[in-house]
């Protein structure tokens, strides 16, 4: 069976040396994923889970648990979602030693079990390009560096909407507005590496819609039984800012019967509050960006990220433009990926040299 495609980035590509393996990771709130130089792609939600107990211990046959294997099973877990707004949980506060220690220590999990899953050979040096936050701070990227040391040879961090537009080789006259779980980052590109004033972080994304339509649903469904992790289900299959073709329906339980209730206004309207923000972030980049470059810049809008499979949301952001002088929006075709993929593209254009003195 052959190995699913990684944007083309394979091993034997300009001669690099098959002794390395180059991978690129999209470290995310609620998934990470990583492209790999020879053709593995794989994602995993970014949730780690420890036996609670030696009852959990030997119910499940494993130190460890990750992914949907451990939301599966999460009743009988200890479980860490080690990433908060796109960086490790705590790295930037005042928390007890404690719980930056096992938020680090999950991390670094997260990020082994992502290279295992790219399938390295053994003894074969693995050379990484990780993506987080466009204005993470210095000490949150320390300790993204800290927790990939122990798992990759060499480790360089780079913001996530920077790493999609290499990807998709959109270098100049581009803005690209990555949409996670945690931060939406913007990036506006113009042909050489982007600078602070280049990006803006926005904390309304994936996890903000949750909790918006967290509060929705518990005005809509005021009996029933439900928690954010059920509410981000029915936003991953329905999430929509147009107007709804069908009826958007979910059953919850009332005092421990099943119920059917008629959620669709909610979610449209939980989904479309991401929207101003957004907007409002976009016009402030093309207004400090070059006057002469600003029209390019406000036709070439490219969503990514998990939020970009909102269905319509492109759309939206288009007409919410139009008052600031309008633009063109499109989204990626692998928001999956697009980040891994453009990681992985840093990577493996990278000197050979360049890594072992990273390294």
């Amino acid at each position: 069976m052959e190995p699913k495609t990684s944007g083309g980035y394979t091993r034997q590509d300009n001669g690099k040396n098959e002794s390395i393996l180059y991978v690129g990771i999209d470290l995310g709130t609620s998934r990470t994923s990583i492209s790999a130089s020879n053709g593995v792609r794989e994602t995993v939600s970014s949730v780690v889970g420890y036996p609670r107990d030696v009852v959990s211990r030997k119910l499940l046959q494993r130190d460890i648990l990750f992914g949907d294997d451990a939301l599966k099973n999460r009743l009988a877990l200890d479980v860490y979602r080690p990433l908060e707004k796109g960086v490790i949980k705590h790295s930037d506060s005042s928390a007890s030693s404690d719980e930056v220690e096992a938020n680090m220590e999950a991390a670094r999990a997260l990020i082994q079990h992502a290279v295992g899953l790219a399938r390295p050979k053994p003894g074969q040096l693995v050379y990484g390009v990780i993506g987080c936050p466009a204005q993470a701070s210095i000490h949150n990227k320390q300790s993204i560096i800290e927790a990939a040391r122990e798992v990759l040879d060499s480790v360089v961090i780079c913001s996530e909407p920077f790493s999609v537009a290499y990807g998709l080789e959109r270098l100049q006259d581009c803005m690209v507005i990555d949409i996670g779980a945690g931060t939406t980052d913007l990036c506006r590109m113009k042909g050489s590496m982007p600078d602070e004033d280049d990006q803006i972080t926005l904390t309304q994304a994936g996890d903000f819609v949750d909790n918006q339509l967290f509060e929705l649903f518990k005005t809509r469904c005021p009996d029933a039984s439900f928690n954010v992790n059920m509410v981000r289900d029915v936003k991953e299959q329905h999430a929509f800012v147009t107007e709804a073709s069908e009826p958007v329906l979910v059953t919850f339980p009332v005092r421990g019967k099943p119920k059917t209730f008629d959620v669709t206004a909610e979610i449209r309207k939980g989904c479309t509050r991401i929207v101003e923000p957004i907007v409002e972030a976009v016009d402030r980049l093309i207004s400090t960006f070059d006057p002469e470059f600003q029209d390019r810049l406000r036709k070439n809008v490219i969503l990514a990220g998990g939020g970009s499979r909102i269905h319509g949301l492109d759309r939206a952001i288009e007409e919410a433009l139009a008052p600031y002088g309008g633009g063109r929006v499109r989204s990626v075709q692998e928001p999956v990926y697009a980040g891994a993929n453009g990681a992985l593209k840093i990577a493996y254009d990278m000197p050979v040299e360049a890594w072992e003195q990273l390294a």
